[in-house]
């Protein structure tokens, strides 16, 4: 049967959907043994490098939509890693900021994460492992500003 498909071996999406198995895997073993899943960890990642922000923001730099976020962070609250307290301005409106467990937390795992970007980064090629993120980044800003540059 011919196909005018590309071959999956030369589909984006799907290539994409591997290369995120490929690194997320081991991440998602070291942080099964924490009781957290990856989005948990992108969300306290998020809070820990950026501080204290709005339900709003978390989403979007954590790449998760907004009523999956409610869940995450209920979970992080019950978890003790993260505080919340209403906003100075408008009194119907959270602010979350990870608290000091969850900054140990990071801590504590963030170099066995970091290893397995290294491991990736020395099986590529540091210069190629370079050029994939700026590659990446390239077709995320190209699809929220409709320009490629």
């Amino acid at each position: 049967m011919t196909s005018q498909h590309p071959k999956t071996s030369r589909s984006l999406p799907i290539a994409l959907l591997r290369a995120r198995e490929r690194v997320m895997g081991p991440i998602r073993d070291m942080l099964s043994g924490v009781g957290l899943t990856e989005q948990q960890w992108r969300v306290l990642r998020v809070l820990e490098e950026d501080g204290p922000m709005e339900p709003t923001r978390i989403a979007e730099l954590a790449c998760l939509l907004l009523p999956s976020l409610t869940r995450i962070l209920q979970k992080l609250d019950d978890k003790g890693l993260i505080t919340r307290r209403p906003d100075r301005d408008d009194k119907r409106k959270q602010i979350i900021q990870i608290s000091k467990s969850g900054e140990t937390l990071i801590a504590t795992h963030l170099p066995a994460s970091l290893a397995v970007l290294e491991q990736t980064k020395a099986q590529i090629g540091a210069e190629r492992y370079e050029a994939l993120l700026d590659l990446l980044n390239a077709v995320e800003a190209a699809g929220s500003t409709g320009d490629p540059d």
